[in-house]
């Protein structure tokens, strides 16, 4: 495991753990690496500084094993009301959330998927949409 301090086109600093190297590289030119404050995959390595020993022979840090539980729990959570209250559209989302700040249809509370440059569209013509930091339960395993 390898954790890269990153930056987006809109100058957010976050890092993220990775397999490794070419792990990282394959993600990025996928646009799968993207940035948990904007959204945007313009996303690229900041300036590290190397993990420098101290002479002591303390094992090195691990990466934690998983997420907080807490964390996990509010996403869990976050999860369960979007499902619960929201109307799944799949790959149809992009189309109908422009149709309802169009007019078209009316508004209620969808989810769904979008290729990147579908969202970029979307953020460009002013129509409020975000990522969800998970999967919806349709696509998962």
């Amino acid at each position: 495991m390898i954790k890269y301090s990153l930056r987006c086109a809109e100058g957010h600093g976050f890092e993220s753990w990775f397999q490794s190297g070419a792990a990282f590289d394959g993600l990025l030119a996928r646009k799968l690496v993207s940035c948990p404050h904007c959204g945007t995959s313009a996303v690229e390595k900041a300036l590290m500084a190397p993990a420098v020993g101290t002479g002591s022979a303390a094992p090195a840090p691990q990466p934690p094993a998983s997420p907080p539980d807490e964390a996990v729990r509010r996403l869990q959570a976050l999860r369960t009301e979007i499902e619960a209250n929201s109307d799944y559209v799949g790959d149809r989302f992009a189309a109908e959330a422009r149709a309802m700040y169009l007019g078209e249809t009316p508004d209620r509370p969808i989810y769904g998927e979008a290729q990147p440059a579908e969202a970029r569209a979307l953020l460009d013509e002013g129509v409020p949409v975000l990522p969800l930091p998970f999967l919806p339960s349709r696509k998962a395993n």
